[in-house]
C-alpha cells in the first residue's frame, strides 16, 4: 500500500509540521543528534528504514556504476541529505553538480541534482511516495532500484507544480536504463549493473 504524505489523515489531536529551518535548528540545539536515524519528509520527522546487507551492497553497486560514467563537474553523494522546500531526505545516491567542497555550508537542492537513486526492499512504498518530493524539487531523474521486483523504476520529466514525473519506465536485467547528466551527456546503463 502506498501512502502519500500529504494525504495521511491527521490524528484526532493537533499536530504541526516542521519547516526545513526548524529541522536544522533541532540538530543545531542537540534535540536531534547524528544518532537519530531520521529524515524530514513533507514536514514530518520520519524514522529511516533499517538497511540490510543486500541494500548496502546494492548502494555500492549503483555508486560504482554511476561514478565511472560521470562527466567532469559532477559527483556522487551516498546517503547524504538534499534540501527541498518541505523536506530533507537522505537518498541512497544523488548525482550532484560540483565537488564535495561545494557543499560544506549547504546541502544540494533541486537545481544542483541530475539524478536521485533509492534502493528499495522493505522501503519500496516509502520510496515510491518520495517521487512527489523529488519531482516537486525539480530533480530531473529519480530511480528506484526495486529489489522486491528485481527492476529499476526510472522516473523522468518532473512536473514540479503537479508533484509527479511525466515518464516512468521499468527496466529489468538486460534492459537499458536511460541516464542524462546535465543537458549534454546522454547514455544508458544496463539494469544488471544496478541489481544484485
Amino acid at each position: 500500500m502506498s501512502i502519500a504524505f500529504e494525504s495521511v489523515s491527521p490524528p484526532p489531536f493537533p499536530i504541526r509540521r516542521f519547516t526545513v529551518a526548524e529541522y536544522h535548528r533541532l540538530g543545531e540545539t542537540g534535540i536531534l543528534t547524528e544518532d537519530d536515524a531520521v529524515e524530514l519528509l513533507e514536514g514530518f520527522i520520519a524514522p529511516k528504514m533499517i538497511r540490510t546487507p543486500q541494500h548496502d551492497a546494492v548502494v555500492g553497486l549503483v555508486e560504482q556504476a554511476l561514478r565511472k560514467r560521470l562527466p567532469p563537474g559532477w559527483s556522487p553523494r551516498v546517503q547524504s541529505a538534499i534540501t527541498t522546500a518541505t523536506s530533507e531526505p537522505e537518498p541512497d545516491v544523488a548525482i550532484v553538480r560540483g565537488e564535495p567542497r561545494d557543499y560544506l555550508r549547504r546541502h544540494p537542492s533541486g537545481a544542483d541534482i541530475a539524478l536521485i537513486v533509492e534502493v528499495a526492499d522493505s522501503s519500496l512504498d516509502r520510496d515510491r511516495t518520495k517521487a512527489a518530493i523529488y519531482a516537486a524539487a525539480g530533480a530531473p531523474a529519480y530511480w528506484i532500484v526495486n529489489l522486491v521486483d528485481e527492476c529499476v523504476e526510472a522516473h523522468a520529466q518532473p512536473n514540479a507544480r503537479h508533484r509527479r514525473y511525466g515518464v516512468r519506465t521499468s527496466c529489468r536485467r538486460g534492459e537499458e536504463v536511460p541516464l542524462v547528466i546535465g543537458k549534454e551527456v546522454k547514455m544508458t546503463i544496463d539494469a544488471s549493473e544496478l541489481l544484485p
